[in-house]
């Protein structure tokens, strides 16, 4: 019953997100905040990506620093989407092509957005069976 709770307040958390981020465009009839969303969409696959890559089956995966370059190079890109995604409407406010108020709309809909995804991961992993 926990964990439906926990899903329930994160996809209402998320909704709040997306509708930031809707209304920073739609309120202002300029819609250059909705390109955060491709981050949303495209931060989490390089962990996805490179974690499969790392966890082979291969004769030396009994060690586990041997193949974390791989997870590491999958975070270095997940990072690298929510910097941008993040800072792309303050660039965006400050060469004046979206007002301050859609910056500051699409960037809390952005940290909902991402402490969401980051909630779903810390609760819901495989490692965090107590839950």
């Amino acid at each position: 019953m926990a964990g439906l709770k926990r899903i329930i307040s994160l996809s209402f958390i998320l909704a709040c997100g997306f509708l930031l981020v809707i209304l920073s465009g739609a309120l202002y009839q300029n819609w250059w905040p909705l390109f955060v969303v491709a981050t949303f969409v495209l931060a989490p696959l390089p962990n996805a990506i490179f974690a499969k890559c790392a966890s082979g089956d291969d004769l030396y995966s009994f060690h586990e620093q041997t193949n974390s370059g791989f997870k590491d190079f999958g975070k270095f890109l997940t990072s690298i989407l929510v910097v941008s995604g993040i800072f792309l409407p303050v660039v965006l406010a400050h060469v004046e092509v979206i007002e301050f108020a859609a910056m500051v709309m699409s960037v809390s809909g952005g940290f909902l957005v991402y402490f969401t995804i980051l909630a779903y991961s810390y609760f819901f992993s495989e490692e965090n069976d107590e839950y």
